[in-house]
């Protein structure tokens, strides 16, 4: 069981240099690993219906849009973190792109990407590793492309991560994560909040039998930096020419960027 949490929680209360944030709550920075992994632990099962819930099934379509600015080309090589479950790699295979490694933290949502790879008949061109974003088990400049989908909102340091991410890319490789972000049409930010914050849990409960999770991931999406802070990040991790295309009304928005 997954810590109470509420959403009349301030985001910010309570933190300091040895807590960081997990939704609303501020926790210990050594606990929050563990606390995701719980989280993801919970949902792996039912991540598709998990981000289906999240969306209403719109993610696929985010998704397609990213590869589609992405432009697989053959030979070209990705890194996707935090894709356990195999939705990007599948993706960026079946448009020609090259071999793809993915990483995730979580053995569990690695274990249902290989077993959908297994279904799909998918046995060559992926390597599926354990492994933290912000401490990648990959060398230096050895991928073409790195993606992240629905993953650096739940890291612990995120510039870490984004540090990791240029590391990892080749000189003119390319970045792109996309994401839940700030909601930027008036009337859909209400509309928004109250699917996310008494919907969804309720659904999380009825469907994959834990509230809490679904409670935590809709915290972690308020959590996150808007899309104008997220890209100064990005080029404060020494990734530049950033680039943000906001989707469904700034629901979700990819960033993408160059290590040049």
């Amino acid at each position: 069981m997954l810590p109470a949490m509420s959403k009349t929680q301030t985001p910010n209360a309570g933190e300091s240099p040895d807590t960081t944030h997990f939704g609303y709550q501020s926790v210990p920075v050594d606990e929050k690993t563990s606390l995701v992994r719980d989280v993801f632990d919970s949902v792996a099962p039912r991540y598709d219906l998990m981000n289906d819930l999240m969306s209403l099934g719109v993610h696929r379509l985010w998704k397609r849009a990213m590869i589609n600015w992405l432009a697989p080309r053959p030979g070209m090589t990705l890194l996707d973190v935090g894709g356990g479950t195999g939705d990007i790699a599948f993706r960026f295979l079946g448009r020609d792109g090259g071999d793809v490694t993915v990483v995730d933290i979580n053995e569990e949502m690695l274990k249902a990407g290989r077993e959908r790879a297994i279904d799909r008949g998918i046995l060559e061109n992926i390597r599926w590793l354990h492994g933290n974003a912000e401490e990648l088990p990959v060398e230096d400049a050895s991928y073409d492309a790195y993606t992240t989908a629905f993953c650096i909102r739940n890291v612990t340091h995120m510039d870490r991560a984004l540090a990791e991410a240029r590391r990892v890319l080749k000189p003119g490789g390319r970045f792109m994560c996309l994401e839940f972000s700030h909601v930027v049409l008036p009337v859909l930010d209400k509309l928004y909040d109250a699917y996310s914050f008494r919907v969804l849990p309720a659904l999380g409960e009825r469907v994959a039998g834990d509230r809490d999770a679904y409670q935590y991931l809709a915290e972690s999406i308020r959590r996150f930096p808007d899309q104008d802070t997220f890209a100064k990040m990005i080029a404060a991790a020494g990734l530049e020419q950033v680039k943000v295309r906001n989707l469904s009304g700034g629901i979700a928005a990819i960033h993408s960027a160059w290590r040049i």
